[in-house]
């Protein structure tokens, strides 16, 4: 699929238009290059977060996470325990799902461990060099060589909930990587 114009006429992916917030978010934060480690900690729950469920979900839940995590704090998360969890559990403004609460607690904990920064770390997984546009939908992967290569790494310094269709996501939303299609404005 091919990109497809929204109501003000302006071409964009084809998920980008069914809801405003899509709209809101592919015209002005997907793809587009995000540096420091309270923003890229953010993304990185929201990714594990939205598994299994669909992104307008989490989209508008997004002022729930971050009221229930501190503004995604790590040095804050990090310090959450049982009874913050059981807190997290009951608050209808996130995704109230164990593992994935505590894996944001267990993956600010492990940021905070890293003998450098976070913001280093995962765009030293960005691919190097201009990638072609793709054309439709079908060209954008779910995975890649460096997704694979991420999540393996992130796995191995102790964070959870990071497997490469995650990681990959998490690229496409920071910039490490441009999928928006050929013929998208936003390109």
């Amino acid at each position: 699929m091919n990109a497809v114009a929204g109501a003000d006429g302006k071409l964009r992916c084809p998920w980008g238009i069914s809801a405003q917030d899509y709209i809101d978010y592919h015209d002005t934060e997907w793809g587009r290059q995000l540096h420091g480690s309270v923003a890229l900690f953010e993304r990185m729950s929201l990714e594990a977060f939205q598994s299994g469920l669909s992104w307008l979900v989490i989209l508008r839940k997004r002022p729930g996470f971050r009221a229930a995590f501190a503004g995604f704090d790590p040095e804050v998360v990090a310090k959450y325990g049982d009874e913050d969890v059981q807190r997290l559990l009951a608050d209808a403004g996130i995704v109230r799902n164990r593992l994935k609460i505590e894996a944001t607690i267990n993956n600010a904990r492990t940021l905070l461990d890293l003998d450098g920064e976070l913001d280093d770390l995962l765009w030293s997984f960005a691919p190097a060099g201009p990638r072609p546009a793709p054309e439709t939908l079908a060209d954008v992967p779910a995975i890649t060589d460096e997704s694979k290569a991420m999540a393996k790494e992130l796995k191995r310094r102790g964070f959870r909930f990071v497997g490469p269709t995650t990681c990959y996501a998490l690229m496409q939303a920071t910039g490490m990587v441009n999928d928006h299609l050929s013929d998208c404005f936003a390109r």
